[in-house]
Formats: structure tokens, C-alpha cells, sequence
């Protein structure tokens, strides 16, 4: 990878549905190159996929918030990642080292929803321990590392 595949990959983070014309005229290459080094960036697995981000506000979900989550033992972690997988309002789920098992984010319309979700979370089999962080208002979401 080179700094004009950096350049490309930079214009794709912006919007996934720049042309190859436009990235060309960007990085001052033939649209035939551009393409080249889109496929191998894709064949090579740097570029995972393609995505629609959806607004939040304009889908009412309003409200966002973090849970960790311990469980008694590792015998019930299949349970749980079961519920998160089913889970559509949990829409990340990390496994961390630390005093919590888990971290996983919420986006959910109110917080009777919110209480919907976390009701069912304590409900799961092993789960020991949570703690609930409800986010006022986001600073920065960068939705993939930069090149």
C-alpha cells in the first residue's frame, strides 16, 4: 500500500459511492488505475465492506447508551452472545480484560426501550454483574480507522 492507495481510501471513508472518475481526478491517475487499486484494496481484505450509515435522530433512535457486563463464568458466554447477536438495538458488543466481560452499545429510541433492552440483558443466564452509562451527546464517531 502507497500513499496514492492512502489517498483512495481516505475519498472512499468520506462516501463509498465516489466514482472511480471522481477518485481519479483526485489522485491524478487513469480511471483504469483507480479501479486496479480498488479491486486488490478489496481483494486483500483492507477494505472489509460497503455501508449505509443511517441517522440516528432521522430513525428515532435518540438515545445512546453503554453497558458492561460481567458474567459469573465462562460457560455462559454463548448464551450471551447469543442475545447480543438476536439483539438489533445492541449494536456493538466488545470483550474486554478488566473488572467487565463486556461492553456493549445500545441505540435505542427512549428509555423505555433502553429499560426493554437492559431487563433483558440481566435476564440472561450467568449474568452477574452490569453497569449503565447513558450518553448525552457524541463528540466524535469515526466509523473506521483512518489509513
Amino acid at each position: 500500500m502507497d500513499s496514492i492507495d492512502i489517498e483512495i481510501l481516505k475519498l472512499l471513508q468520506k462516501n463509498a459511492r465516489v466514482t472511480a472518475s471522481e477518485i481519479a481526478s483526485e489522485v491524478s491517475l487513469s480511471v483504469p488505475a483507480v479501479s486496479e487499486r480498488i479491486r486488490k484494496l478489496d481483494s486483500s481484505g483492507i477494505i472489509q465492506k460497503y455501508t449505509v450509515i443511517l441517522s440516528t435522530q432521522k430513525m428515532n433512535k435518540n438515545l445512546v447508551a453503554y453497558m458492561f457486563i460481567s458474567l459469573k463464568h465462562p460457560s455462559f458466554i454463548d448464551g450471551f452472545v447469543a442475545l447480543v447477536e438476536d439483539e438489533s438495538e445492541i449494536i456493538e458488543c466488545d470483550y474486554l480484560a478488566g473488572d467487565y466481560d463486556y461492553l456493549i452499545k445500545i441505540i435505542t429510541k427512549d428509555t423505555q426501550s433502553l429499560e426493554a433492552v437492559l431487563n433483558c440483558i440481566k435476564t440472561v443466564p450467568g449474568v452477574q454483574k452490569t453497569k449503565t452509562i447513558v450518553t448525552l451527546s457524541t463528540v466524535k464517531n469515526t466509523y473506521s480507522i483512518l489509513p
